[in-house]
């Protein structure tokens, strides 16, 4: 069964930077409209971070990391990515992508049951 495969987290101190990356585990699986979403806390709702259109020409943002971080894709490659830039604690969470409802409730399809691990970011000096 397909499922999305993220990596790219790590440790990192305040103020630093990283690209996380996404992509299906089998290249069968075409990502449309894309999302990255992450869970701060255990037993807490997953969020979305940052959200991208098929093609790329629209890219929707969370307040919490608008104007320090950037979505993108690769078509070709079948793979999104997400740099987030002066990285805070508060930024400390494990990171998601799903494929998106796009210009619609901004949330994976109701049938999407192929979460990956994520990728764990930790924020800390």
């Amino acid at each position: 069964q397909v499922h999305m495969v993220e990596s790219g987290g790590g440790l990192v101190q305040p103020g630093g930077s990283l690209r996380l990356s996404c992509a299906p585990s089998t290249p069968n699986y075409k990502l449309a409209a894309a999302g990255w979403f992450r869970r701060q806390a255990p037993g807490k709702e997953r969020e979305l971070v940052a959200g991208i259109s098929w093609l790329g020409g629209s890219k929707q943002y969370a307040d919490s990391v608008k104007g320090r971080s950037t979505i993108s894709r690769d078509n070709d490659k079948n793979a999104v990515y997400l740099e987030i830039n002066n990285l805070k604690p508060e930024d400390t969470a494990i990171y998601y992508c799903a494929p998106l409802n796009y210009y619609s409730d901004y949330q994976p399809p109701s049938d999407f049951n192929s979460w990956g691990q994520g990728t764990q970011v930790t924020v800390s000096s």
